[in-house]
């Protein structure tokens, strides 16, 4: 029979009648927890700085794991539905607007619906460039060059979707919202993560980008555009080439041209980034922008 140490068990109630009581207390008590294991303690203000380390460092070992070395970044808006779907959901609206057609509400749902069948293109483009990145390596275990969303839907699932179509490796980098949402179907299940932080997930997206293509799209997506504009214009980040898609949807949106009028930019600035329409043009671009600068993006797939 194995002796057992002293520690081992408590101290005997013939010594201390309260002797179980007062260790059950101790053992309860939060202070007594593993620091790995007392969530209340990791998610305290004083400990963000090792959550924002964790936030990092998992999703970077395992890309290192899976040897992703080149990422080409695509953003747009979640919104922006498959074709069918957007016909679809534009022949809903109709029909009920058949039966309240003096709805104001109903009306503006229906012009919203018509603009989403027009950039239900913007899906099959982004689709179609997702299988030109996922046909550039030499097969489908080749990382070189990956092609890399938010992991959400709309404009991310097309890209993701189109590389998946090729039996193509391709990320998603997901963010916790406060309400819940789902990783697209089309992302390689061990390349696909997780952020509590968006800082952390900024820094992912362009940690590997050697490339960034922007569908039109909201809030998010123009946060992405605009911080990688600026850290190329302050030279925080090398220079890579940034393609907006759709030069209707971003000359209405934005005038860039006003900023240069206004000597908020310089005329130079306006070179960080070009407009083109074809996935096939956006794809020969990249390869072009990197083969002006001698260092070739993709090698001969003899090699």
């Amino acid at each position: 029979m194995d002796k057992k140490f002293p520690w081992q068990k408590p101290k005997s109630t013939k010594e201390e009648p309260k002797s179980l009581e007062l260790v059950e207390n101790i053992l309860k008590n939060p202070s007594y927890k593993l620091a790995i294991e007392d969530i209340d303690f990791l998610n305290s203000d004083e400990t963000r700085g090792i959550r924002l380390q964790l936030d990092y460092l998992k999703p970077e070992l395992i890309m290192k794991k899976h040897g992703i070395k080149h990422t080409v970044v695509v953003f747009g808006s979640a919104r922006i539905k498959e074709p069918k779907s957007a016909f679809k959901e534009l022949e809903r609206i109709k029909r009920v607007l058949e039966k309240s057609p003096y709805s104001k509400m109903l009306l503006r749902e229906l012009r919203i619906a018509e603009k989403m069948v027009e950039k239900s293109i913007y899906y099959e483009k982004a689709r179609e460039f997702g299988r030109l990145v996922g046909k550039s390596g030499k097969g489908p275990k080749d990382a070189t060059i990956t092609l890399m969303t938010g992991g959400g839907p709309g404009i991310m699932e097309a890209a993701n979707r189109g590389a998946n179509d090729v039996g193509a490796k391709t990320i998603g980098l997901n963010i916790k919202l406060p309400h819940e949402q789902y990783p697209n179907p089309y992302l390689t299940p061990e390349l696909t993560f997780l952020f509590h932080y968006f800082a952390i997930r900024k820094l992912h997206f362009l940690r590997r980008a050697c490339a960034l293509v922007v569908f039109p799209g909201g809030y998010g997506t123009l946060d992405e555009l605009f911080e990688t504009l600026t850290l190329i214009q302050t030279q925080k980040n090398e220079p890579i080439p940034v393609v907006l898609v759709g030069k209707e949807y971003w000359s209405k949106l934005i005038n860039f041209k006003l900023m240069v009028d206004e000597g908020t930019i310089d005329a130079d600035d306006l070179k960080i980034f070009t407009f083109k329409e074809d996935p096939k043009e956006i794809w020969e671009y990249i390869l072009s922008w990197y083969k002006k600068r001698e260092k070739p993006l993709l090698k001969d797939k003899n090699e």
